[in-house]
């Protein structure tokens, strides 16, 4: 309760159900044994515990002793416990949770230096009930977490995150190739613009630390960098705190991304220097303004002031010249990679070693320099909650042209660095929307139709993305979108008409087969959900000229009718049928529920010759649409794809008491279950080996 930031009872209360006596205790007299840190059941590691006379004993069984007890259960008290750094973060979700337009700086405060805010910590306001104030004088306890002790905007904003001390130790491996590639007789730098608390630094020796040249942006980390490496690093931006240093919560003058950044004479006087090495080493912030977070407060505009940066605006005519996609400086991350190299690498000796995912040189293009060495750590242990690829890579300032690569991946099991396999990252070139896309206008097509939403049903929007079209030629619509696997659902969608904001293309019945490997590609980590994964493997249409040649020729023909079966088979298919307001009925024609007619995948999936494993898939859907018909909201008139079966068919209710899901159709709900494992096997073993080779997925 402690950890989480839940308040801890006053009164422990022990029951003896045997003999119907509750003990009461004072939670305070065990304050001690509450603030240790446990892991695991409860039942073990507990042998020495002892505890005194319980201060009274209720007999549940006498009535006047009942009243009491149910006293106690209603008491609101709480026993107060000191923060520590096992605790903060609960305590701090749980501050902004009561106070959410606070920030940091109303949290922790900081008695020492020029600004000198208390925050609830030290004098105890909100939490006065359940926490006791906090004594240190400054936050340095704290400096491994301070990216989880913002407000949950200010994270997005800053886009921070920490980076395990396992991974930092590995890649100073790569710090000292860096070193060792220093002319002789030449001084060196290590620059890190987006330091935090110097975790990154952490290992370095002395000599190493006392080449390099730190900062950081977020005011509260800036305290702690003071403290724990003012005196060790060779200069620290702003090497010292004024009267305006704090300016709403942030560094005056440590923006990596600002002018006066890039001017200043410490870190220029280096860079002007010839006889003189740059190495960068950072973790570089991503911030996706887009996020939930940000929407749900309004604070979208409010947090994409970094766009309006001097490194911004010159990345952005940088990126014209050099005809890379626009969409490139939408992640902070990729504004300090190619500042780096535009402002601060000049020699060939000089030296990058970049924590970041993949993206910016798998499939942006943004790099184009020789890579000497690299890691893949997992995402996970940064302090999210995604398993993912990260690369940590050595890129030396020479051009190099390079296409793919192998590094080392490294995960971390029981505290320990554990070696997994070696993976291969492979550039992509072309996207999905600029080969594969159906952006045909046909005869026939009209301006009277709807819009869907992600949940398959008819969506009214006052600012459409685009004018949605009717043809007896369209079976659906397809949004796969980004190259990338963030948000998959988001980014892959199948639906009976438009999709409301765009971002795909019309299914026609001439050529929709040939097109079902894109919506195969995207349900890719949803199946494969290994770290390694994620943020490594793309979508691509490199394979096109091979996948159009064997299209022509025939030799696809199998493939992509096991497309088609996958497709009819996979939820996120939300293909539904409905009738419209203007009164049209439209049709699922990717499912094979024929009440109403064969549709098109069933007409289509004759020619498929069934092996073992396809004749049980199948057998499976009958299983569950036998169950779907016996349902009170079945409606004969459709024609049922698994998805609407799932939304309008397997309903379901709430237990009051017990929380759990309860399935008023537990037969159909099981077969779906077994069904939706029999897809994925499919799917691993029949599907995804044909995208590979085809580089839908690289």
């Amino acid at each position: 309760m402690r950890i989480k930031g839940i308040p801890v009872p006053a009164k422990i209360l022990l029951i003896s159900l045997f003999n119907k006596v509750c003990y009461v205790y004072d939670s305070k007299d065990y304050l001690y044994d509450i603030e240790k840190t446990y892991t695991g059941a409860a039942s073990k590691d507990n042998s020495g515990f002892t505890c005194s006379k319980a201060i009274r004993e209720l007999h549940y069984d006498n009535i006047k002793d009942e009243y009491e007890l149910i006293g106690l259960l209603r008491t609101k008290e709480y026993t107060k416990i000191h923060i520590d750094e096992n605790c903060i973060v609960g305590w701090a979700k749980r501050f902004y949770k009561e106070k959410p337009n606070a920030q940091k700086a109303d949290f922790i405060g900081d008695y020492s230096g020029k600004i000198r805010i208390v925050g609830e910590i030290r004098k105890p306001n909100i939490l006065s009930q359940y926490i006791l104030p906090y004594k240190g004088r400054t936050n340095k306890q704290f400096r491994y977490l301070m990216d989880k002790l913002n407000d949950e905007i200010n994270k997005k904003n800053l886009g921070a995150f920490y980076t395990p001390e396992l991974y930092v130790k590995k890649s100073l491996e790569l710090v000292r190739l860096a070193i060792k590639r220093v002319p002789e007789g030449n001084d060196y730098i290590i620059i890190d613009r987006c330091a935090g608390t110097g975790n990154l630094e952490s290992y370095l020796t002395v000599e190493e630390l006392s080449h390099v040249i730190v900062s950081t942006l977020e005011y509260y980390e800036y305290k702690v960098l003071i403290e724990t490496l003012g005196d060790k690093v060779r200069h620290i931006i702003p090497p010292t705190e004024r009267e305006d240093t704090f300016h709403l919560g942030m560094v005056r003058g440590a923006d990596a991304l600002s002018r006066e950044y890039i001017n200043n004479a410490i870190i220029r006087k280096y860079i002007e220097n010839p006889n003189c090495t740059i190495i960068i080493f950072e973790n570089p912030p991503y911030v996706e303004t887009t996020s939930i977070e940000h929407q749900r407060k309004n604070k979208s505009k409010k947090s994409g002031v970094w766009k309006n940066s001097f490194a911004v605006k010159e990345m952005k005519k940088d990126v014209r010249k050099r005809n890379l996609i626009n969409t490139v400086t939408n992640d902070m991350g990729n504004v300090f990679i190619w500042s780096a190299f535009k402002y601060y690498l000049r020699q060939p000796t000089d030296s990058y070693i970049l924590f970041s995912p993949a993206k910016y040189w798998k499939a942006q293009h943004l790099v184009s320099k020789r890579m000497i060495k690299g890691f893949a750590f997992n995402r996970k242990h940064f302090h999210t909650n995604i398993n993912a690829c990260i690369m940590c890579i050595l890129w030396s300032n020479e051009n190099a042209v390079l296409e793919s690569f192998e590094i080392e991946a490294y995960n971390i099991k029981n505290e320990e660095l554990v070696f997994e396999r070696k993976l291969a990252i492979s550039k992509i070139h072309d996207s999905y929307s600029s080969i594969y896309f159906d952006k045909r206008k046909m005869d026939g097509d009209i301006s009277d139709s709807t819009l869907c939403g992600l949940n398959g049903l008819p969506r009214s929007c006052k600012q459409p993305s685009f004018s949605p079209i009717f043809n007896e030629n369209i079976i659906g619509y397809m949004a796969v979108y980004s190259s990338g696997f963030d948000n998959p659902d988001l980014h892959s969608s199948l639906l009976t008409a438009g999709r409301y904001d765009g971002h795909g293309f019309y299914l026609r019945k001439d050529n929709y087969l040939e097109k079902l490997p894109m919506f195969a590609a995207s349900r890719y980590i949803k199946y494969n959900k290994g770290w390694t994964e994620r943020g490594r493997v793309m979508k691509s249409a490199d394979g096109q000229s091979q996948y159009n040649k064997d299209i022509k020729n025939g030799k696809l023909e199998q493939f992509l009718l096991k497309c088609l079966l996958f497709t009819v088979l996979e939820p996120q298919n939300h293909m539904r049928e409905f009738l419209g307001a203007n009164g049209r009925l439209y049709r699922n024609n990717l499912c094979i529920d024929n009440t109403n007619g064969k549709t098109l995948a069933l007409k289509s999936l004759r020619k498929l010759k069934k092996n073992s494993r396809e004749e049980e898939l199948i057998k499976q859907w009958n299983k569950v649409f036998s169950d779907a018909k016996l349902t009170r909201n079945y409606n004969p008139q459709y024609n049922y794809g698994l998805f609407q079966i799932i939304e309008e068919l397997n309903t379901y209710r709430k237990d009051i008491i017990s929380n759990q899901t309860i399935y008023d159709y537990p037969s159909l709900n099981g077969n779906i279950k077994s069904l939706a494992e029999m897809v994925k096997n499919y799917y691993l073993e029949e599907i995804v080996p044909f995208l590979f080779k085809y580089e839908f997925l690289k």
